[in-house]
């Protein structure tokens, strides 16, 4: 079986095994092109070009034989797992995150890694790392743990007036203990995430670990911050038990699959004590709480099912109700545009971007370079200045 390349009116035959081979493991599979060429058996040279780009494949591996085209993509496979586990981490949900969906970003946020390593001296072993590797005596001792290391307490959270303060709150204390944070921002990412949910990607580094949150609508009806935070958290959670893959969660699930992670994060974000104090039974007290706690009246509604406080009937009712709720919101319309160096600033994250600034600073890489890599070319170097009031 062939495909045919047109070019300048000659049909020049690629081995099918090949030509799928190499676009089923990459982005590229995602776009349109590549299923009109299989319906039809045939693509243009430019159309192909094209592809390869957005693929990231070199266009000249589509002439190669089938073993050596199988090589090259196993060695691409082995190089992104050095980074992440090709298995989805999945919290109730039944959603699966292939590698190709998200392996641009995983490229990219590896390369990010490697050159602030290769600069910045002033890097420590990360503490946060495997500090849950071993199970403690209980859920609520690990999150005690963890927020020990952290620097972050309940009161800190509750004594937040919003939660964007809250989130801000959460990635400042990770960032201060070298776990990098990248969120995702439309169009100033090298990938599309349109065609797939997942909540983020935990990638490995003994040094800086990076957490990316996937942005966008997750399909599970929740006030988008306070979920952001609940998933931030279960992240955290997941570099500290030294977990690394793309992950999935449902937080709308009274049925939820959950294991340690779900309650450790449960107890950081809704600590036992104060719930069972409260005793909330009513929806009204679910959102109470949710409001002290920053997070989603869900989040709330499945902690306190879990602590024995609510049953199942009664979650499953709240949880149908807030989904109502969310449903009957207005739609929001036109968001404001975010300004480049403010996108950069998401999509890098704050604490990787004053790094490589002073490494810029100190003459170890070229503006040149620095746009390239932490910014993605989306800033030229007479924009660099305004990165860095972006930055505060």
């Amino acid at each position: 079986m062939t495909i045919r390349l047109l070019l300048n009116g000659t049909a020049i035959p690629i081995d099918e095994a090949v030509f799928t081979t190499l676009f089923d493991n990459s982005v590229a599979a995602t776009y349109a092109g590549y299923a009109k060429a299989l319906e039809s058996k045939s693509i243009k040279f430019a159309d192909l070009v094209d592809l390869s780009r957005k693929g990231d494949i070199p266009y000249s591996l589509f002439f190669a034989p089938l073993s050596l085209v199988e090589t090259q993509v196993a060695t691409k496979t082995k190089k992104l797992l050095a980074g992440v586990s090709k298995d989805s981490f999945s919290i109730g949900s039944r959603e699966k995150v292939e590698l190709r969906d998200v392996e641009l970003i995983i490229k990219d946020l590896i390369r990010k890694q490697e050159l602030l390593k290769k600069h910045d001296r002033s890097l420590e072993r990360n503490k946060v790392v495997g500090m849950l590797h071993k199970p403690g005596t209980s859920a609520e001792s690990d999150a005690t743990r963890l927020m020990a290391g952290l620097g972050l307490s309940h009161e800190a959270m509750r004594e937040c007036r919003k939660m964007e303060d809250a989130l801000d709150l959460l990635i400042e204390r990770l960032e201060a203990n070298q776990v990098l944070v990248s969120r995702s921002v439309q169009h100033y990412m090298p990938q599309r995430l349109t065609h797939v949910q997942f909540s983020g990607i935990t990638i490995r580094d003994n040094k800086v670990p990076f957490i990316f949150l996937a942005g966008g609508d997750h399909g599970d009806y929740q006030e988008p911050v306070g979920r952001t935070i609940f998933t931030l958290t279960l992240m955290a959670v997941l570099v500290a038990r030294r977990i690394f893959a793309p992950v999935t969660w449902d937080g709308q699930s009274a049925g939820i699959g959950a294991g340690r992670e779900y309650d450790i994060v449960g107890a950081m974000l809704m600590p036992a004590t104060r719930l069972r104090e409260i005793g909330p039974t009513s929806l009204s007290e679910m959102k109470a709480l949710a409001a002290e706690f920053k997070v989603t009246a869900s989040a709330v509604t499945v902690r306190a099912m879990r602590l024995g406080i609510i049953n199942g009937e009664t979650a499953t009712s709240h949880l149908d109700e807030l989904r109502i709720e969310f449903g009957r919101r207005p739609q929001i319309q036109g968001m404001n545009p975010i300004k480049p160096e403010n996108a950069v600033r998401k999509y890098s994250g704050r604490e990787l971007s004053s790094r490589m600034l002073r490494v810029l600073d100190a003459g170890q890489i070229s503006q040149g370079d620095f746009c390239r890599v932490i910014c993605l070319n989306k800033l030229k170097p007479a924009q660099i200045m305004n990165l860095r009031e972006a930055l505060g």
